[in-house]
């Protein structure tokens, strides 16, 4: 009988995942870390303010906080002291920010580290390290259209796919299609963008 191996195409990577407050995605996100993990990455989970402390109706902040810490083995990092020295040990080979909200793309456009998530980010790339970025923002082509493009144009910054989720409703509202954060991650590492980066809407 043959056992079919499972690929590992992480094996030994230690990835950062930074998760800030687009509490809707979530559900999607949490098995994709899920997936890095099968993959053989080591992940070091790292939450911003809003996801550390808010409870919202899509879940209450410590049962999210429980379930990345039994899934990922490691403590959770949130606190800015907590993130710092993710640049100078040079912690990590990858971030990753699943779901990254449009108020954060803003403050990392404009050099702003005001909270564990941005210090983590900052920390990553004073290394000259990749950064990984899907994208949740209801106002990802109105007024953060020009963050975005920032951030595309940056170094050492790379984007998960993404779409108009509801072009009729929410015209300017743009979501990264989450099951493809591994293959970016992937193609990242390797110094790439994944393409095609724009996709059609649902």
């Amino acid at each position: 009988m043959m056992i079919e191996l499972k690929e590992t195409r992480l094996r030994g990577v230690k990835i950062g995942f930074v998760l800030t407050g687009s509490h809707c995605t979530i559900d999607g996100v949490i098995p994709e870390i899920k997936r890095l993990i099968d993959e053989g990455a080591e992940i070091m989970p790292i939450l911003s303010y809003t996801m550390n402390f808010t409870d919202n109706r899509f879940y209450q902040a410590e049962d999210l906080k429980k379930t990345i810490t039994e899934l990922t083995n490691h403590e959770i990092v949130n606190t800015i002291v907590g993130a710092e020295p993710i640049g100078p040990q040079k912690l990590l080979d990858i971030v990753v920010v699943a779901p990254a909200t449009g108020n954060t793309i803003a403050k990392l456009a404009n050099g702003i580290a005001d909270t564990p998530a941005l210090m983590a980010i900052k920390a990553q790339l004073r290394n000259q390290r990749p950064v990984v970025i899907a994208v949740s923002s209801n106002d990802g082509l109105g007024i953060n259209a020009r963050n975005i493009g920032m951030l595309l144009n940056m170094k050492n910054i790379y984007f998960v796919p993404f779409r108009q989720d509801n072009p009729t409703e929410k015209a300017n509202s743009l979501v990264a299609s989450m099951n493809l954060i591994t293959e970016t991650v992937i193609s990242a590492l390797q110094g790439k963008q994944i393409q095609p980066l724009l996709l059609g809407p649902i």
